[in-house]
């Protein structure tokens, strides 16, 4: 399954309404909200169409996936939208993460924990606001992520040590612009391991760089780690190779429409997360060219300084100080104001 979907959850009292883009999406939020309540609709739907006063508008099937046997329910589910409600401890499960790798559905999960087997989207997390008896689906954060301090958005961040989460090319990247800017880089070898690094280091000024599209199970510990801390940014982007393709250094017609509107082009079932297919996407629009991408590592064109500049202005308001007059970058895509 690809593109978005929108679905409407009523009876004549009550109505939810919200869209879905990616094949992973995590509704959070304390008790009273509203999350079982729309699990209980969709499942009376399912359950008794002719006989519930439930409707469903959605040019997909929806379901909702429950109990011991999940898995076999899961096996004659395919091209729907699958509701998973809290307290089916099956979802925490490296089992589950696989089964439903294999599937073309998308997955809407109502938990309140964070899922480390899942690779969902910083961007795919929310919330139900409702106002009266209308409900929709509030995001809880964004694709780009930037703390520091309270001001968020007013604050350039000014980092001593850069840490990202991998060892790859784009730690290999951002190594080398450290390297010229005087300033600290380090791997976390894993998302998992930016929470211990942040809780250990607590006097530095630190910029995390991670993949968006599967940074969402860490956010919200790592966002109560830094909460009242004013020496921390995040930066979140869906993947290093996705700030590649948004730098315009490939100058493609594809690439642009690719960007406008990803969740057209992503099929979920060959892409269980949207780095895998920017990753995959950048792969073979360079192949056989002197731009050719390897994960594993950078290939020195990227170094070059009109194309690492391009790339480094994604990350706006985020500033480099040249450390040694004369050398490196000075500057990272300052935001005007």
């Amino acid at each position: 399954m690809k593109g978005k979907h929108r679905i409407v959850v009523s009876t004549k009292r009550l109505k939810y309404e919200f869209e879905l883009r990616r094949n992973l999406t995590i509704i959070q939020g304390d008790s009273a909200t509203g999350k079982t309540t729309l699990i209980d609709m969709i499942r009376d739907f399912v359950n008794n169409p002719s006989g519930t006063p439930v409707e469903i508008n959605c040019d997909k099937k929806c379901y909702v996936l429950e109990g011991a046997l999940w898995k076999e329910q899961l096996a004659g589910i395919s091209d729907s939208i699958i509701f998973i409600d809290e307290g089916n401890e099956f979802i925490k499960s490296t089992d589950f993460a696989q089964e439903i790798q294999q599937t073309d559905n998308y997955y809407v999960i109502v938990t309140r924990e964070a899922l480390p087997s899942l690779p969902y989207s910083v961007e795919e997390i929310y919330g139900i606001r409702t106002s009266g008896k209308y409900g929709t689906l509030k995001q809880s954060y964004h694709e780009f992520y930037r703390l520091y301090g309270e001001n968020t958005y007013e604050n350039e961040v000014e980092p001593e040590i850069i840490i990202t989460e991998d060892s790859n090319s784009g730690y290999q990247f951002f190594e080398q612009v450290c390297k010229e800017n005087q300033l600290k880089c380090e791997s976390m070898d894993g998302k998992s391991n930016v929470f211990h690094y942040l809780n250990l280091h607590r006097n530095e000024k630190i910029l995390v760089i991670a993949d968006g599209a599967a940074f969402g199970p860490e956010i919200d510990r790592v966002l109560q780690l830094i909460e009242r801390r004013k020496n921390v940014a995040l930066y979140l982007p869906e993947s290093f190779e996705w700030m590649i393709l948004s730098s315009g250094v490939l100058k493609s017609k594809m690439v642009d429409e690719i960007l406008s509107n990803p969740s057209e082009y992503i099929e979920s079932k060959m892409y269980f997360s949207w780095e895998r297919f920017f990753t995959l996407f950048l792969i073979e629009e360079t192949k056989d060219t002197y731009m050719a991408y390897a994960k594993r590592k950078i290939n020195p064109a990227y170094l070059e300084k009109s194309i690492r500049e391009s790339i480094l202005k994604q990350m706006k308001k985020i500033k480099l100080n040249n450390k040694v007059e004369g050398k490196g970058d000075s500057l990272c895509g300052r935001e005007q104001t």
